[in-house]
């Protein structure tokens, strides 16, 4: 009697005993899993940041040359263009005014510009010295444009014009501050007299037309940049 029960008792312990170790083994597998999953998701967060910190980066990059092409696009759509708009008019005395935009961009290129000589438009940064100065070669219209800005009558000349009155006119814009001359082939006449927006051709230096024309728009209320230097700009 006592030997069975002895042998009931050790069975039960190694019962126990054999849960106990399978309970211990099932801890166990479950503390892996778990180890394993938390492994799987932080690894899938960060190849996740990764991969969207590239896709940020790409589209901004993207964005960035997107801007940087419009703009060049932009650009190259403009370069050369004088952004006038418009045509001429002639008044009663004369002289043409131009009746559209006259655009006053500064570029840095060389500009069309749909008159000739022009009389306003996109010009270079630097103005032409335009203190009684006399060129006796072509200038950059570019630069000349921008002393019409400042208020400038610009006197201009053909290879037909008479000598007598180009030293007539070139000792009158001597003599006026905020004029210039030089010689210009690409005109309709031999002798033509513009300001910014304005423009006359003259038949002589006697031509009254000369007179009234100095008198109206040297610094005249056609200037957009009224008292603005005629010196320390571009000399030839």
């Amino acid at each position: 009697m006592g030997s069975a029960n002895n042998n009931s008792s050790a069975a039960r312990k190694a019962r126990i005993e054999e849960m106990r170790r399978t309970d211990r083994a099932r801890e166990r597998r479950n503390r892996v899993l778990a180890i394993a999953a938390s492994v799987v998701v932080v690894a899938g967060l960060v190849v996740g940041g990764v991969v969207l910190v590239h896709a940020q980066s790409d589209s901004s990059a993207q964005d960035a040359s997107a801007k940087k092409d419009s703009a060049a696009s932009g650009e190259a759509k403009n370069a050369g263009s004088s952004g006038d708009s418009g045509h001429f008019t002639t008044g009663k005395d004369g002289v043409r005014a131009w009746s559209g935009k006259l655009s006053r961009t500064h570029v840095t290129t060389k500009v069309s510009y749909p008159m000739h000589p022009p009389v306003g438009g996109n010009h270079n940064p630097v103005w032409l010295d335009c203190n009684g100065d006399v060129y006796t070669g072509p200038v950059r219209d570019e630069n000349a444009v921008h002393a019409l800005e400042h208020g400038a009558v610009w006197v201009t000349y053909t290879d037909k014009a008479k000598k007598a009155d180009v030293d007539a006119l070139s000792a009158r814009v001597k003599q006026t501050p905020y004029s210039l001359m030089s010689p210009y082939e690409n005109q309709d006449a031999p002798l033509v007299l513009s300001a910014w927006g304005h423009q006359v051709t003259v038949k002589s230096a006697s031509d009254p037309e000369v007179g009234r024309f100095f008198a109206a728009y040297v610094q005249g209320k056609q200037t957009p940049e009224p008292g603005a230097s005629c010196t320390g700009g571009v000399m030839k």
